[in-house]
């Protein structure tokens, strides 16, 4: 079962330090079984029974705001994301107006001129700046000071503040009028303006990371042209239920999920399935609401609705992934909580520490200015969030889905792959390999007859086999019997057998003529299946079939040979069967004849060699081993047997999707990692520069707001990712 949970958007965080005091207090209420609090998406992920209002209310009572996020199409967040970007551009355009002389004053003194304006200008420009776009910082350090932490706000306001201070104690200092060339007006100003540019940057390049949800959202039309009677009518989406019949015309998106009532065509699957080439579908056929219908009429049978829909599912899921934590920001988090205190004790030294050593207090004032205003912990609370947006939006898009952002570590520690071989790195699909007896033509026409009403899939497999030799026409069968191991019917007043040799023998049928071919054949894992003359106590002859390997499967083993990583099968079948598809593929280790329940213990077994590993399987009969494994991958059925037992789901049956999901989590492991050691450095080189005298307070400002934007900026090369395989 899930657990139960709910989201909120949080409004008002700034930096790590926002992030702790809102779990802080989100965990606080009772009900709440775990709170994990993004930065990036600016969103809260609530697990356990809390009351909403209560969560609302903590959070308000710290000085956030909080509302309640309802299941997402992308939409609602998208609108967010969109007005907080538009708000932090308006904000940074109208500091860089208002502080443009100060830049030109600034320039001018590089070349030897006095271009600044006069005193009065300076402060009139600087108060507009302080306490007109600078309000946000003081509004917001105030909440935090109440709640007895400190933030990044709270660093901007008191450096800029000291800077104003200082500059209107000099400039109001009748005694001192030597001192008015050395105000720091435009100090407090420009830091502000470079603080809210860092801010819209920010704002910017996360809202590309989180588009991932937004894209799958817009895949749902609005309405559907459903038929009643004949007669189509455009409705509303919502309108529509389960058995209800829609029509889809070419080059239109597909509504919902269901099954081709009538009609075929081919269905453009890669926004869900990451598929890029279209598939071909016809009456009976599955379908997705959100992908599109290229040709043909269709008419579709309603399946699933709502939040029942793959699509819904697909955005919960990555939604999820996207809400969660990885186990590296542990550290990010314990840094965090300290990290504005340390700065503040930091900055006192070095006021107190210059002004010791006699160079005055303006020169000390400045430099532990310098030292708030650069170290910013910004970069360090969006380095994780944001990678884990960009890798699960861009995963998404290929047809990976992953869970968590502990499942996205774990995979790319993964050293040893298992694969369930049937379904897995086969078809699932038996096909017929050889038809034997004295007329191989009546032999197959016989048994494809006899097998006409089954759905097994081997019944499939000689009906298809049938159909490619051109038999359109076949014997009539009467008086169908099914027995053990076989079925029985009679053709022209002749009763035949067709099954496995137990059935044979328990009738009374000598099989030995055929029991070299048969055995021949079998050598390499065909299955075996006989056609008798129940009558005449003769055999006709036999059919061997075998599930043959996915077209992709050797090249995924060969991927994955590529990376480092072992690959094992695992499956219930006999020895010469998975003898024979992994030699085929590449695979030296089988695990052959493993009950579903064994699986796990095999799984168990090559742990404790000291493998990390991970299991490919269907999800259904694998779902102990895909429990019992580091990592477990689901695939081919997508999010129905991935969210409960496996960390990853793939969207469609390509094995070489599993070798694309370990590459794709070593690259965004790679991405957090290097975006916090880039966070870490800035911080312990820049301060100590800061508190040396070596950085101003405006370049300290650009360089606290390039931090953030380099972090994200460095999430953001994850969307140019692809799997190797595609071209």
């Amino acid at each position: 079962m899930s657990k139960p949970s709910l989201s909120l958007a949080i409004d008002g965080m700034t930096c790590a330090a926002c992030v702790a005091r809102v779990e802080k207090a989100l965990n606080s209420v009772s009900g709440v079984t775990s709170a994990s609090v993004n930065l990036a998406t600016k969103s809260a992920r609530v697990e356990g029974t809390p009351s909403t209002e209560k969560l609302i209310s903590a959070v308000d009572d710290i000085g956030y705001g909080a509302t309640l996020m309802t299941e997402t199409t992308g939409a609602s967040e998208t609108k967010r994301s969109t007005d907080r970007e538009r708000k932090a551009r308006l904000a940074a355009l109208l500091a860089f107006v208002i502080v443009s002389p100060f830049f030109v004053g600034m320039a001018g003194m590089l070349g030897g001129f006095d271009l600044m304006p006069t005193a009065i200008v300076q402060f009139a420009l600087a108060t507009l700046v302080q306490f007109g776009l600078g309000f946000r910082f003081y509004r917001s350090a105030w909440k935090a000071l109440r709640s007895g932490v400190a933030t990044m706000d709270l660093l901007v306001a008191l450096g800029t503040s000291a800077a104003y201070g200082m500059s209107l104690y000099l400039w109001l200092l009748p005694a001192m009028p030597s001192h008015m060339a050395h105000l720091y007006f435009e100090s407090s100003s420009v830091v502000i303006a470079f603080v809210l540019l860092g801010k819209w940057l920010e704002e910017r390049a996360t809202s590309e990371t989180a588009s991932a949800i937004a894209a799958l959202g817009r895949l749902r039309p609005a309405s559907a042209r459903q038929i009643k009677n004949g007669i189509e009518t455009e409705v509303a989406l919502e309108t529509i239920g389960i058995s209800d019949l829609v029509v889809v015309r070419a080059g239109e998106t597909i509504p919902v999920d269901g099954l081709i009532h009538e009609g075929a065509a081919s269905i453009d699957e890669s926004m869900v399935t990451g598929e890029s080439l279209p598939v071909a579908k016809s009456v009976g056929a599955d379908v997705i609401g959100g992908t599109t219908n290229l040709d043909g009429r269709l008419v579709i049978e309603t399946r699933a609705i709502g939040a029942e829909t793959m699509l819904s599912r697909i955005i919960r899921l990555v939604a999820s992934a996207q809400a969660s934590k990885a186990p590296v920001q542990a550290l990010v988090d314990q840094i965090s909580a300290v990290f504005v205190p340390v700065v503040l004790l930091i900055a006192s030294a070095t006021a107190i520490g210059w002004y010791l050593v006699g160079a005055g207090y303006e020169t000390a004032l400045i430099n532990a200015v310098s030292v708030l205003v650069i170290a910013c912990p910004c970069a360090l609370g969006l380095a994780t969030p944001t990678a884990i947006l960009a890798g699960t939006g861009v995963a998404a898009k290929h047809g990976i889905l992953i869970r968590d952002a502990a499942s996205l570590e774990k995979a790319a520690k993964v050293t040893l792959l298992a694969f369930d071989k049937t379904g897995t790195l086969t078809t699932g699909q038996p096909v017929i390999t050889a038809v034997e007896g004295g007329d191989p033509a009546t032999v197959l026409a016989i048994a494809s007859a006899l097998e006409a009403g089954s759905s097994h899939p081997l019944a499939r497999a000689i009906r298809d086999e049938a159909q490619l030799r051109g038999m359109n026409s076949l014997p009539t069968v009467t008086g169908f019997e099914l027995i053990s191991g076989g079925i029985l019917g009679t053709i022209s007043g002749e009763r035949f057998l067709f099954g496995n040799a137990s059935a044979l023998k328990e009738a009374g049928i000598d099989f030995t003529s055929m029991k070299a071919k048969a055995d021949a054949l079998g050598s390499d894992g065909s299955g075996i299946s006989y056609l008798a003359d129940i009558d005449r106590k003769r055999l006709i002859g036999l059919l061997a079939f075998a599930d043959p390997p996915r077209d992709t499967s050797a090249a995924a083993i060969q991927l994955l040979k590529t990376m480092g990583i072992a690959s094992v099968m695992l499956t219930g079948d006999g020895k010469g069967a998975a003898q024979r598809i992994a030699s085929g593929l590449g695979i030296s280790e089988v695990h052959a004849e493993v009950k579903p329940e064994g699986k796990s213990s095999v799984i168990a077994a090559l742990k404790a060699k000291g493998a990390i590993v991970g299991m490919v399987g269907d999800g259904v009969n694998d779902a102990p081993a895909l429990a019992t494994a580091d990592l477990g991958i689901a695939m081919g059925s997508g999010t129905d047997v991935a969210l409960e037992t496996a960390g990853m789901a793939l969207m469609r049956p390509d094995p070489r999707l599993a070798a694309a999901a370990i590459a794709l989590a070593r690259r965004a492991v790679f991405t957090i990692r290097s975006g916090l050691f880039w966070a870490f450095a800035y911080n312990v080189v820049g301060i100590p520069l800061a508190a040396m005298g070596y950085l101003s307070p405006v370049f300290a400002g650009g360089a606290m707001a390039l931090s953030s934007v380099s972090v994200v900026l460095n999430a953001l090369t994850l969307k140019l990712w692809r799997p190797k395989f595609l071209p």
